[in-house]
């Protein structure tokens, strides 16, 4: 099929575009969201679908996620975006006690799996400690939640799509260092990517079962397993 050349920063976008055009519930909201967002990955978003579906919110990441709770809940699609992964934490208590929960509290009354917070991840440039960090592991161990990382421009766009139409709440994170650095031929089209199955890019070899390499303070030092 047609494909495109993106980077995954465009791919996040072009993934945001068919959703909220594909389904009229679609809203997105965040930190800068409507100006495109720190790092431009929904530009041009309001212009085309209006300030009634794509718009900002105070800096406020819990009111964030528990608004986004709240309209999943009532049925529409929620997209959130928190700016750093850094600072998903005042959040926590909403995530995974909140929509990780919802479902499973309410005897499958209730849930809240139209709900997707994304977020920048990982270390670049001269981010320091508020803008560098990788909080996946605080979340994997939570029942009711999945979470994503992308390795390129077509998983994102197909992973992410994947995410806002699952059944389960999502934390998608976003590698900030790759946004602009990893670039694709993508598909032009609608498509999604299974979600929670491995995805194997290379075949293992021999020596990654029978050794581990220590790279710091040990030279060459090997252990054998």
């Amino acid at each position: 099929g047609k494909t495109s050349k993106m980077n995954l920063c465009q791919a996040v976008n072009n993934a945001m575009d068919i959703a909220l055009n594909s389904d009229p519930s679609t809203c997105l909201f965040g930190e800068d969201v409507a100006f495109g967002g720190v790092f431009r990955c929904s530009v041009g978003l309001q212009k085309k679908y209006g300030k009634d579906r794509v718009f900002n919110t105070p800096l406020c990441e819990q009111g964030i996620a528990g608004f986004g709770i709240g309209l999943a809940v009532a049925g529409a699609t929620a997209i959130a975006e928190v700016q750093f992964a850094d600072y998903i934490f005042p959040a926590f208590d909403q995530i995974v006690n909140e929509a990780a929960k919802y479902r499973y509290r309410s005897g499958g009354l209730f849930d809240c799996g139209k709900l997707t917070i994304r977020a920048t991840w990982g270390a670049v440039g001269h981010g320091g400690l508020y803008h560098s960090q990788s909080p996946e592991g605080y979340f994997a161990h939570t029942p009711g939640l999945k979470i994503v990382v992308p390795r390129g421009p077509i998983q994102a766009k197909g992973l992410l799509l994947s995410c806002i139409r699952d059944d389960d709440p999502c934390l998608f994170f976003e590698p900030k260092m790759l946004y602009r650095t990893a670039v694709e031929e993508v598909p032009s089209g609608d498509y999604q990517l299974e979600l929670c199955k491995a995805d194997v890019v290379r075949d293992e070899r021999y020596e990654d079962r029978s050794s581990s390499r220590i790279p710091r303070g040990a030279g060459d030092l090997r252990i054998r397993c």
